[in-house]
């Protein structure tokens, strides 16, 4: 199936607060799961850029695991950004060590320092120019960075991508289950992202399906 883009952002304030409302605990609980098995018994002591951090809940999850980071998270919505802002008040035990930044990628105000992790959670599919993600993680990595992306990969039909809607999604507001179908459609294929990361140096990164519907891409920059 060809892929079909979406829009770059959730900026309209009804898709932000049914994202920001969805049950996602499964996936994401799974998320640190997928981390740990690929990064067993790591430590972050340093920093950790999280790109396409939406209300922030990926971003909360990684700040519990890692107690001694800090994280910059960023997004291009104002909408998701201000969700994740509200949250945060709400977070203290994790708080004072996350900071977002609302921002474009390329050209957010992201801080120049080395990065110990970067991890992005369902951003690719969004982006119409897909190497935009892949050089702003070249941009911000060093020698060592560990790169943890979490995404959708593109199902092979739409009765295929119906079915994981209906699957997944059934009890969530309509809007909600309209922005996974079309989410579904704008995923890449594995092979599309092997491509992608040749394209911008980052061949050294691994490509795994772990779910009917998610892959990782993850390694340490060389």
């Amino acid at each position: 199936m060809k892929r079909v883009p979406e829009p770059e952002l959730m900026d309209e304030p009804e898709q932000a607060e049914a994202y920001a409302n969805a049950d996602f605990e499964e996936p994401h609980s799974r998320i640190i799961e997928w981390f740990d098995a690929e990064f067993p018994g790591i430590r972050i002591k340093g920093s950790i850029l999280d790109l396409g951090c939406g209300p922030g809940d990926v971003t909360f999850r990684f700040g519990r695991r890692f107690p001694e980071a800090t994280i910059t998270a960023v997004d291009g919505s104002a909408a998701m950004i201000g969700l994740a802002n509200e949250r945060r008040v709400r977070e203290r035990a994790v708080a004072d060590r996350i900071e977002f930044v609302k921002g474009l990628i390329p050209g957010a105000p992201i801080p120049r320092i080395p990065y110990d992790l970067i991890v992005s959670t369902s951003l690719l599919h969004h982006l119409h120019q897909p190497e935009v993600l892949w050089l702003t993680v070249a941009e911000y990595a060093a020698s060592g960075t560990r790169i943890f992306v979490v995404d959708l990969f593109r199902p092979e039909s739409r009765v295929q991508a119906q079915e994981l809607v209906s699957r997944y999604a059934a009890g969530e507001p309509e809007v909600l289950q309209r922005d996974f179908y079309n989410s579904l459609l704008a995923a890449f294929a594995p092979e599309e992202i092997a491509a992608q990361l040749v394209s911008v140096g980052l061949s050294e990164l691994s490509i795994k399906c772990v779910s009917d519907r998610h892959l990782i891409v993850f390694g340490e920059k060389r």
